[in-house]
């Protein structure tokens, strides 16, 4: 991938898609496409090739499309399998289109069927049936890396595709309607800190395990697949490192100076009973996370913390300009 190239990243705005945008530019790479603002509405097919014949990319990594935790998986399931598969089909047909070199695809660790045997490896996909709360979704994204797929066997183009561990870090949705695991126990607990609360509340028995990777050390690795990968089964890209939810509660408790109490309410769902990823693929590529998950928790709850006060003064501030204080 040439310093001069020009790397068209869709879905910049996401919080894979910021990280990339800055470890990119971090790495010396100047002519980035991409961002808020700055990039089509991939679900409408005419805006997306239009774009790709104005700014014809040498180079695009796919992170577009809507994702959620189990709450938004149970509450939006339409919605999420309808804009990822839009905007795959027309991110992916588009840049076979106006000649693109390469194409990194990033699907999701949800596409692996729910009691798929540990840690996860890509012959298993397809395999069994997938984990309900997130079906939709996962649908979507198995799409995905089936169209790489079957552009590269028609077109004989070198569109790759990775599945990640689950993602956290600087960016991520904090909005207990929507976000992930990590931030949803960084937000519960500040909260519960201020407010002086004796426990907090996490679904689920804490039974279940996940791998983790932080945003940051993913955008590195996803910019080491696209010079190196070429094969045409998915990598996945992880840490190696699985935690229990009750394991990483704890860690979050410690991080955030929580005292409270961790009580699961099980009659919520728990999702996949284990996501933990053979990444040995990535591992010969001479990949190794660089921030332990200790530094990674603590980077993420002071960048909440710095969105919270940047928030309020925002309020404040225009509270004030309306004369209302």
């Amino acid at each position: 991938m040439e310093r001069d190239a020009k790397i068209y990243v869709a879905g910049g705005e996401t919080l894979i898609g910021s990280a990339l945008l800055r470890e990119l530019k971090r790495q010396g790479y100047s002519r980035l496409l991409g961002g808020p603002g700055k990039e089509p509405e991939a679900t409408e097919a005419s805006l997306v090739d239009m774009f790709f014949a104005a700014t014809r990319p040498d180079y695009v990594f796919l992170a577009a499309g809507k994702s959620g935790g189990i709450r938004a998986n149970q509450n939006r399931p339409a919605e999420l399998i309808r804009h990822n598969l839009l905007g795959e089909c027309h991110l992916i047909h588009s840049a076979y289109r106006h000649g693109v070199k390469k194409l990194l695809y990033l699907a999701s660790s949800c596409c692996y069927p729910k009691h798929s045997p540990q840690p996860m490896r890509v012959e298993s996909l397809l395999t069994g049936p997938l984990e309900p709360t997130s079906a939709a979704y996962a649908i979507a994204k198995i799409a995905g890396i089936q169209l790489c797929q079957a552009y590269r066997q028609q077109y004989g183009v070198k569109f790759v595709s990775a599945i990640p561990a689950d993602i956290f870090g600087p960016g991520d949705d904090f909005n207990l309607d929507n976000s992930h695991v990590i931030a949803a126990l960084i937000r519960k607990m500040h909260d519960a800190k201020r407010a002086r609360a004796g426990h907090v509340e996490i679904w689920g028995t804490g039974t279940p395990r996940r791998e983790f990777v932080f945003v940051d050390d993913l955008a590195d690795a996803c910019i080491l697949v696209m010079r190196q990968y070429e094969g045409p089964e998915p990598i996945n890209l992880g840490t190696g490192l699985a935690l229990s939810v009750r394991e990483l509660g704890e860690l979050v408790k410690e991080v955030v100076g929580y005292n409270g109490e961790l009580r699961f309410d099980v009659s919520k769902p728990d999702g996949m009973p284990a996501k933990a990823l053979d990444s040995s693929r990535l591992k010969e590529l001479g990949w190794r996370s660089k921030t332990s998950i200790h530094a990674a928790l603590a980077i993420t709850s002071e960048w909440f913390l710095q969105e919270e006060r940047s928030r309020t003064a925002s309020i404040t501030d225009q509270t004030v300009s309306e004369g209302l204080l």
